[in-house]
């Protein structure tokens, strides 16, 4: 027998086991398969028979995984497709971060307000999980996010102290019209962007009729919004639902600041499912893993949305 020969064989096989090892620990991630601006506006349309959506709020924090961080952004998409709403913020030297606070306290190892300090000062802190614990993990900038996100998901710009004229400047500089979208609170703001940027998607505030009635007056496509309508079902919004779908527009709750907030997994399970009965549309949540898996048996056999989800 050849000694030498076996050894090699057998440090050949040792090598392939630790590789099989390693591709096995690392998880294909859910992504949303949309590359064009029409696509986003196909993927949000309404048509009757729609998978209920998921949006991770604050990009989907948990153990280990903080909120508005790319960590986060990943480890949800391990379980589930979805979209992220994330919190711009600035800092002294004008650098767009991700940070939901004004100050650095409660989500990072910084203290005091995120516009004393630069940018290379501020990355120099670590976040915090949902617990408080601290992770390996900085701030990351919004460039960094509009850059992983591409062919991965889609983000959603909350409205914080950016000036619309940075932000729009921003998605222009990435062509990134096909995975970012902008939250406006009113139809002024969703003009001044579509007046900009006719390709833009919007997660419009339309929580009453006279509402609506503001972005239509104002000409904004229907097909170009995605409607949020409040934190928690109410009888008074079905009509304002029913007037939204007729317009092919999606509806969407934020659970962030009241189911997500109830004490167990079940009672939690069992809101998100009420929230799809109720004719809602798209869930925006702090566990977007959790509501993903409360809704996952409502979804049709058979939609149209299911060409746009894929894993990579």
């Amino acid at each position: 027998m050849n000694l030498r020969r076996v050894s090699r064989q057998l440090a050949v096989a040792a090598s392939c086991f630790v590789a099989a090892q390693v591709m096995g620990q690392s998880k294909k991630l859910n992504v949303l398969n949309i590359s064009t601006p029409q696509q986003l506006q196909q993927y949000f349309k309404y048509t009757g028979h729609d998978v209920p959506l998921i949006s991770g709020h604050r990009g989907g924090p948990d153990v280990n995984a903080p909120e508005n961080s790319l960590e986060a952004f990943e480890h949800s998409l391990q379980f589930t497709p979805a979209t992220f709403e994330i919190d711009p913020h600035l800092t002294k030297d004008s650098v767009v971060v991700l940070l939901h606070d004004d100050t650095l306290d409660r989500t990072t190892t910084g203290k005091g307000k995120l516009n004393s300090y630069t940018w290379e000062e501020a990355k120099k802190f670590k976040l915090k999980d949902v617990n408080g614990n601290v992770t390996p993990y900085r701030i990351p900038t919004l460039e960094e996010a509009i850059i992983w996100a591409k062919g991965r998901t889609v983000l959603i710009l909350d409205k914080k102290d950016v000036p619309m004229e940075t932000t729009a400047k921003l998605i222009k500089k990435h062509h990134a019209e096909a995975w970012v979208m902008i939250t406006v609170h009113n139809a002024k703001q969703a003009k001044f962007y579509y007046d900009d940027n006719k390709n833009v998607m919007f997660e419009a505030f339309v929580k009453t009729k006279q509402a609506m009635e503001e972005y239509e007056q104002a000409g904004i496509p229907w097909q170009q919004i995605m409607a949020y309508i409040g934190p928690d079902i109410k009888p008074e919004n079905k009509e304002l639902i029913e007037l939204l779908h007729q317009r092919g527009v999606m509806c969407m709750i934020s659970s962030a600041p009241t189911y997500d907030k109830l004490p167990t997994t079940e009672e939690r399970a069992k809101a998100y499912t009420a929230i799809i009965k109720s004719g809602v549309d798209v869930i925006e949540a702090d566990r977007a893993i959790e509501a993903a898996a409360a809704v996952k048996s409502l979804a049709p056999a058979s939609s149209d949305k299911n060409k746009f989800f894929g894993k990579k």
